[in-house]
């Protein structure tokens, strides 16, 4: 992975073989991101990404594996009890066309990954809910 910072905007390349979450705390951690938005596209050959039930406050999730394009991944970075925290979705779609996406869990990079991470000048925590079981935004 290498990135660059341009006053309140990275932009980072991950490469094959690394996970995506893990290289965005990564980054995160490293210039102290309190609160950002993220975006990115690329490639994956395997990755997870799971569905919320809210009826039974629990995620399932779906593995692939295969050639895939990253045709959107976006979210936030934030706190939880003043710890890193993040929040992404991830969609994909095979030589078919077909997308398959969600909660992102984790994904490997097959070939590149380009992502941009807009910091936002303040700070956001979350809490958990008990009425949804997620953790959400608390103000």
């Amino acid at each position: 992975m290498e990135y660059r910072r341009f006053n309140d905007t990275i932009i980072a390349r991950i490469d094959k073989n690394e996970e995506i979450l893990e290289k965005i705390k990564e980054i995160a951690l490293k210039e102290n991101i309190k609160l950002a938005n993220i975006n990115a596209l690329g490639a994956t050959n395997d990755f997870t990404v799971g569905v919320y039930k809210i009826d039974e406050k629990k995620y399932y999730s779906n593995n692939f594996k295969g050639d895939f394009e990253i045709v959107s991944l976006t979210g936030t970075i934030n706190t939880m009890n003043d710890e890193f925290y993040t929040h992404i979705h991830m969609s994909a779609g095979n030589d078919l066309g077909e997308v398959f996406g969600g909660h992102l869990n984790r994904a490997i990079v097959s070939a590149t990954c380009e992502i941009v991470i807009n910091i936002i000048d303040g700070r956001i925590d979350r809490r958990l809910d008990d009425i949804t079981g997620l953790n959400i935004f608390e103000f």
